[in-house]
């Protein structure tokens, strides 16, 4: 997923939780001990936030950071249905 695509997603994400909950960029800011331009940044896909702070964020919202292996890169085979 391009970083892009991935801030998007996850600024979108971020949104729509905190009008589920009924809060403010402010509350949330207030929360998780960020600015709320900060919240703000995120909400708008921003590529360059501070993990540490997009953390807390996510943590007031109940959301977390799922990371997982990306699936290959290459074309070719795997290496057990290679023959030799």
């Amino acid at each position: 997923m391009d970083p892009g695509d991935f801030s998007t997603a996850l600024g979108s994400a971020v949104r729509s939780r905190r009008a589920a909950l009924s809060l403010s960029q402010a509350d949330v800011a207030d929360l998780a001990g960020v600015s709320e331009r900060f919240v703000r940044f995120v909400e708008q896909g921003k590529t360059t936030v501070q993990l540490e702070q997009l953390l807390a964020v996510l943590g007031t919202l109940g959301l977390e950071l799922d990371v997982s292996t990306a699936g290959p890169t290459s074309t070719a085979p795997p290496p057990e249905a290679r023959q030799q």
